[in-house]
């Protein structure tokens, strides 16, 4: 029975392993796939809250910033996303409009693919299904982290944290060693602090040697340290 169950558990890992091995990008780049490339520059709008949820996107190159505006018209930022994310995948669940806006906070290169065919897409190719579920459990696990740090670190602590997320140190395929430049009012928003707190920061991490100005934005993986301190 143990033997059994030892069995059952090596053959989940090895199918986890498979999934978070197999090429997305490779894959939708392939003929099988019916899906525009669009390009956005800097500031650009992705998508707007309230607009029709037609299609699924993946960031193949540059930053996403996701937005939300209340009625009183306060925006607050949820979130950014970089390459190798899907974004407006609110039209798989059955949302019927976007919950959120998507700006463009440096140049985007995408693949837009209508949710007809990522439908189609998920029910035939099974690697490529097991792929989707798996980033969007880790998606949620990170919200949740999100809304936990947000509650109990503070402001240093969560800019080091969304520094490092940007950067993705910690995913499987290889973290990002400079990222595109990223306005310091938009950092302050998703920290949740002011723009002069994270000046003062962005000013300490770079005398520490934990980041670096060098054509972009380089992060040290050292920075964990700020997160991990007590």
């Amino acid at each position: 029975m143990r033997k059994a169950t030892e069995m059952k558990t090596n053959k989940r890992a090895t199918e986890r392993k498979k999934s978070r091995a197999f090429d997305v990008e490779t894959f939708l780049n392939s003929g099988g796939v019916s899906r525009t490339i669009v390009e956005f520059g800097r500031r650009q709008t992705l998508f707007t809250q309230g607009d029709p949820c037609t299609n699924i996107m993946y960031i193949q190159k540059g930053g996403v910033k996701i937005s939300v505006v209340s009625k009183g018209g306060k925006e607050a930022v949820v979130g950014i996303l970089g390459a190798g994310d899907f974004i407006g995948e609110g039209g798989m669940a059955g949302q019927p409009v976007r919950m959120a806006t998507a700006t463009a906070v440096a140049p985007v290169t995408a693949l837009v693919i209508e949710n007809k065919e990522m439908f189609r897409v998920l029910h035939t190719e099974s690697a490529f299904s097991d792929r989707f579920i798996t980033y969007m459990l880790e998606r949620n696990v990170r919200i949740e982290e999100d809304l936990i740090d947000q509650l109990f670190n503070s402001s240093e602590k969560r800019l080091a944290r969304t520094l490092l997320l940007l950067a993705r140190y910690g995913k499987v395929d290889k973290p990002q060693s400079v990222l595109p430049k990223i306005p310091q009012e938009t950092l302050a928003e998703m920290v949740g602090t002011t723009r002069s707190r994270v000046n003062f920061f962005m000013n300490k991490f770079r005398k520490m040697g934990f980041i670096k100005y060098n054509g972009g934005l380089q992060i040290n993986a050292s920075l964990l340290s700020v997160v991990l301190h007590d």
